[in-house]
């Protein structure tokens, strides 16, 4: 069995296309193709279904896929430790809420691009469970949660901060200038939220569940940024992390409403798992989140 070929099965898997594994790889498609098929000749199995153009690993090819991408880790290990270059690379991949994931990219990449040109970076995104399912089966790399905080022995928290939220509201919103208000008086309102059972809009429905109540919003979208544009145009209502509302807030676009009667515990935190392998690259990576905001 080629290494050549595992490493392009992963490559499929993670991308789930023969086309963009091409593209990634600098092969041609039907090179791609070869190779999956010498793999399923020689396991006798197949690994992906292909059905209209989509293609889905088979449990076969999950469980070959979780293989692949230890022998991957043990391959780099070994050329990392052989390789005379005073040059880090490498490749890093980061899971994270989608609600994070643009300001990631936007605040501090450029400056961690600079000093290190030769790693790279792949961001995904996905809810709090997944995200742990993803680290178990070493699917990626570290993890970025905004949820309740999270500790298990299995797992090393890098870096971690406990963050501030509020209910959110435009300038223009009726609520914008009232005081002492209690989560019954704004129940009502146009709610616009990040996507039900993610993050930390669990942890928030969670504790209106608590309180016997529910909020149905009319919109529901996992970027904030769009979230924040709409508020300030409608009477809309949001519940968002400071971080991303701060900015607003300070330029007299968006307001904090003074809601006394609803708290909750949100953590951002930076966690791999215990057994990850940490290369060079991957050091260096943790390392700078740990020195740097990087949207943190």
């Amino acid at each position: 069995m080629e290494i050549r070929n595992l490493i392009t099965f992963i490559h499929v898997a993670e991308l789930n296309s023969f086309t963009k594994a091409a593209q990634v790889l600098g092969y041609s498609q039907s090179t791609i193709s070869f190779q999956i098929k010498q793999l399923e000749s020689e396991l006798n199995c197949m690994l992906f279904e292909r059905i209209n153009h989509n293609i889905n690993l088979t449990e076969k090819g999950w469980e070959l896929f979780s293989y692949a991408q230890q022998i991957r880790q043990l391959t780099d290990e070994f050329k990392e430790s052989i390789s005379d270059s005073v040059d880090i690379s490498g490749h890093v991949h980061i899971v994270t809420p989608d609600s994070i994931c643009e300001m990631m990219l936007t605040e501090n990449y450029g400056d961690f691009y600079r000093r290190y040109p030769q790693i790279s970076l792949k961001f995904s995104t996905a809810d709090t469970d997944n995200m742990f399912r993803i680290l178990d089966h070493n699917e990626a790399d570290v993890i970025f949660t905004l949820d309740s905080h999270v500790y298990h022995r299995d797992y090393i928290i890098a870096k971690e901060e406990k963050i501030f939220t509020h209910f959110v509201t435009g300038v223009k919103s009726p609520l914008a200038k009232k005081k002492n208000l209690s989560i019954k008086d704004i129940i009502n309102y146009p709610f616009i939220l990040t996507e039900k059972k993610i993050g930390y809009r669990r942890v928030f429905d969670e504790q209106l569940a608590k309180m016997s109540l529910e909020i149905n919003p009319v919109l529901e979208i996992g970027r904030t940024d769009l979230i924040i544009d709409t508020l300030e145009k409608t009477p809309g209502i949001s519940f968002l992390p400071d971080f991303v509302t701060d900015q607003k807030v300070a330029e007299g676009k968006l307001v904090y409403l003074n809601v006394k009667d609803f708290e909750i515990e949100i953590w951002k935190q930076l966690i791999y798992h215990q057994n990850k392998w940490i290369s060079k690259h991957f050091e260096v990576f943790i390392n700078y989140v740990m020195e740097h905001e990087f949207s943190w």
